[in-house]
């Protein structure tokens, strides 16, 4: 029981914090500053995913030359910086990885 009235109570607040949105914005849309600013959430949302992926390993920052995800992250930064493909970008990460972890394991 405990768990469905969690699960409601956590629809319910979702619901009143969109609806809170529209009431607040409907007839007016989406000013200017908040529109600039959330250009930036894709960007925020992706470091913030990828950044602890590559400098965490067991809950503590490893910027060392064993940590193989950081160079491999680093390596698809510059291939991303140079060619501005998405996929040669992945290619490339990926291909480091399994390169740094076949020598260095």
């Amino acid at each position: 029981m405990n768990l469905w009235l969690t699960i409601v109570l956590a629809g319910l607040v979702t619901f009143v914090i969109r609806l809170s949105f529209i009431a607040l914005l409907g007839g007016g849309g989406v000013p200017d500053g908040m529109r600039r600013a959330l250009r930036f959430a894709p960007t925020a949302v992706l470091c913030a995913i990828i950044f602890p992926a590559l400098l965490l390993n067991g809950g503590s920052v490893n910027l060392s030359a064993g940590n193989a995800r950081l160079i491999a992250g680093v390596a698809a930064i510059g291939v991303a910086w140079f060619s501005r493909n998405v996929v040669l970008t992945i290619a490339a990460g990926m291909l480091v990885l399994v390169a740094v972890q076949a020598l260095g394991g």
